[in-house]
């Protein structure tokens, strides 16, 4: 669970697959969405491929859309906009139907799939939606409320906060990586917590709650095995990927308390104890293997 956290939000058409570059979308038999290939020889031909890394879908109202700048606005729920590139790569979609570019316009309720491209937000499929998004956010707590059961996470993406409101009802459940001490509690919504969330948007476009997971808690302990991805020793960070759920922690360290860290080098394995202190993870043990 690193802390490079998205917010996303996924239409109410049930998305079976995406592809991001050369296919269109088609339905099967249960109505849900699915990629086949499409042919575009040369089309793309002075464009480079399209910019790698975690997507993120980001669901909300396209206000604008600037063909100049190649640039959209979108306003997402929890009254913020996100300004998202886009260019002859980015594949659009109008309920499932694969539509032109150059159709691109405003619309009530749609779903980004998005990628950082260095610090730009970069679109690789637009979907236009007849019917109110479904969606999932992950982030950190800022805030709960519980007498308004108003939660306030700040976004991963945009780092700008967003809200949700909890029903009483709403599932919160424990994810991710196994914790040595962490203890959910009648209360895990404290700050500082890290979280994933499921919610749908009500008829005022407030987003509520559905299903709450929650990723680490302050003050929790993790012990993760992998390789070292990258290593900072002006910085004092390194990278974990641990093979167990296939993601990559970002982890600080003191090289005071660990002298055989200037031994490690990127692709070397160890194992890492460490505390989630609200902002991020500390090691409290770093073990070659």
């Amino acid at each position: 669970m690193g802390l490079f956290l998205a917010f996303s939000m996924l239409g109410s058409v049930a998305l079976a697959q995406l592809s991001f570059a050369g296919t269109r979308a088609g339905q099967n038999g249960g109505g849900q969405l699915v990629s086949t290939p499409e042919s575009t020889p040369g089309e793309l031909s002075d464009l480079p491929p399209a910019p790698k890394g975690k997507s993120t879908v980001i669901g909300g109202t396209i206000h604008d859309v600037d063909p100049v700048r190649d640039r959209l606005t979108l306003k997402v729920f929890g009254g913020r906009s996100l300004k998202i590139l886009f260019d002859e790569r980015t594949q659009v979609y109008r309920d499932g139907v694969k539509i032109p570019l150059r159709n691109l316009e405003p619309a009530h309720d749609a779903s980004v799939e998005t990628v950082l491209d260095g610090t730009n937000v970069f679109a690789l499929s637009i979907h236009i939606l007849s019917q109110s998004p479904q969606g999932e956010c992950q982030g950190q707590v800022l805030d709960y409320n519980p007498g308004t059961r108003e939660l306030t996470i700040r976004d991963g993406l945009s780092h700008e906060s967003i809200k949700l409101h909890v029903l009483e009802g709403t599932a919160i459940v424990r994810a991710g990586q196994a914790s040595s001490t962490e203890n959910l509690g009648s209360s895990p919504l404290v700050k500082g917590t890290l979280i994933s969330a499921k919610f749908t948007s009500d008829k005022n476009g407030r987003a509520v709650a559905s299903q709450i997971a929650i990723l680490a808690t302050p003050g929790s302990a993790f012990m993760f095995t992998g390789n070292v991805a990258f290593l900072d020793l002006h910085s004092n960070i390194l990278v974990v990927v641990d093979p167990r759920d296939d993601k990559s922690y970002k982890i600080s360290f003191d090289p005071a308390l660990f002298p055989m860290s200037r031994d490690l080098h990127v692709g070397a394995r160890v194992t890492v104890t460490a505390n989630f202190n609200g902002s991020g993870y500390v090691a409290s043990a770093i073990a070659a293997n």
